[in-house]
C-alpha cells in the first residue's frame, strides 16, 4: 500500500503534535451507550442513557404523570399544594481509557509500532469523548510505572491524557531499548482499573492482548458488570503471518525470550496456524465476557482504516 505516514509521526517517537491531529476527528466515532449496565450501587435502573442523576434542582408543582415517589412533601405541607422534586439530569458520563505501553507493544513491521497505534486511538477516543460531552480520564502504563487521570470534561481532560499518553509512551520505549520489562503489567493494570473506574462508566481497553492472563480475565469480568466495556486490539501483519519473501534463519523475541528457527513454507504455515489459534483464543474469551473487541493493525494510519469501515457502511462499535 502506498499510505503516508500521520502527520509529524516518525511510527516510533510519540509526540503531542501528532495526537493532537485527531481533534476534530470525532466524527469517526460513536461514543453512545449500546449495552444496559446494571449497577448495586445505582439500585435496580437499567438504562443505556446517562441517567436521571441524583442532584436535586428545584421543586414545583406536581403535575398528572409525575412520579409520585418524587413528592416534595415539606414543600407541599407548607404550601398546602403539591410540589414534586426535579432532579439535575447527569450530562457527562465518565470514559475511562486503559492503554497498555507494554514491552510487547514496542513492535512494528511495517509503518507503526503498535504503542504508536494504540497512542492515536486513545487520542481519538478522548477527543470523542469530550465531543460527546463526556468525561475523560485513564489508566496508563509501561512496565515499570502507571498514570491514573481522573476523568475530566472538556478539553482539559482529553489534553491531560494526551501529555502523558507522550510520556508513558516514550519512557516505556526507552527501558525496551534497554531490555527491561516486567510481564505482569497488564495483569496489575486489570487490577488497578476495577478499583478506580466508578459504576456506569464506559472503559476502553487498548492493547494487544497478548498478556490476557486468567487473573486479568477476573478483573475484567469483574468490572463488566457495572461497566460498558469495548477492547481494542492493534496488531502487527507479521504477528498473523511472515512474509513470503522471508526465508532462512529467523530469530524472534517478546522481550524476554528469544528463539530460533528456520523459515520455509512448512514452518510458515505452521506459525500463522498457531498465530490464529492465539488471535481466536482471546476474541473467543472477550466475547465470553459480552466485551466486544475492535481490531486495528499497525500498517495503515488509524484514520484511514475508521475511514474505510464507514465507507463499508459499517458500524465502528457495532457488537
Amino acid at each position: 500500500m502506498n499510505e503516508q505516514f500521520p502527520p509529524f509521526c516518525d511510527g516510533i517517537n510519540l509526540s503531542v503534535k501528532e495526537l493532537l491531529e485527531y481533534r476534530g476527528r470525532s466524527a469517526l466515532l460513536d461514543l453512545s451507550a449500546k449495552s444496559q449496565i446494571k449497577s448495586h450501587m445505582a439500585g435496580t435502573l437499567v438504562a443505556k442513557t446517562k441517567g436521571r442523576g441524583m442532584e436535586f434542582d428545584e421543586a414545583r408543582h406536581y403535575q398528572v404523570g409525575d412520579d409520585i415517589r418524587a413528592i416534595d412533601w415539606r414543600v407541599t405541607a407548607r404550601t398546602g399544594k403539591t410540589h414534586t422534586k426535579i432532579y439535575r439530569e447527569e450530562r457527562e458520563r465518565p470514559v475511562v481509557l486503559l492503554v497498555d505501553f507494554g514491552h510487547q507493544q514496542y513492535f512494528g513491521s511495517q509503518m507503526l509500532l503498535k504503542s504508536v497505534q494504540l497512542a492515536h486511538l486513545a487520542s481519538l477516543i478522548s477527543w470523542s469523548a469530550i465531543a460527546n460531552g463526556d468525561r475523560i480520564g485513564a489508566l496508563l502504563f509501561n512496565d515499570f510505572e502507571h498514570r491514573e487521570l481522573k476523568p475530566r470534561n472538556r478539553h482539559h481532560g482529553a489534553l491531560a491524557v494526551i501529555e502523558y499518553l507522550v510520556k508513558i509512551h516514550n519512557q516505556g520505549l526507552e527501558s525496551f531499548k534497554q531490555n527491561k520489562s516486567k510481564p505482569l503489567a497488564f495483569e496489575q493494570a486489570c487490577l488497578r482499573l476495577r478499583r478506580v473506574v466508578k459504576p456506569g462508566s464506559l472503559v476502553f481497553v487498548l492493547s494487544d492482548f497478548a498478556q490476557l492472563s486468567p487473573k486479568a480475565v477476573k478483573q475484567l469480568q469483574l468490572l463488566s458488570r457495572h461497566n460498558e466495556i469495548i477492547g481494542c486490539q492493534v496488531t502487527d501483519p507479521m504477528e498473523l503471518s511472515l512474509p513470503d519473501q522471508l526465508s532462512g534463519a529467523l530469530a524472534i523475541t517478546d522481550g524476554l525470550n528469544r528463539s530460533e528457527f528456520l523459515v520455509n513454507n512448512q514452518r510458515r504455515q505452521q506459525y500463522a496456524t498457531h498465530q490464529n489459534s492465539l488471535m481466536l483464543g482471546r476474541s473467543q474469551v472477550l466475547k465470553k465476557l459480552k466485551i466486544p473487541l475492535l481490531s486495528f493493525s499497525t500498517d495503515r494510519p488509524l484514520l484511514s482504516q475508521l475511514e474505510q469501515r464507514h465507507t463499508k457502511k459499517s458500524a465502528v462499535f457495532e457488537e
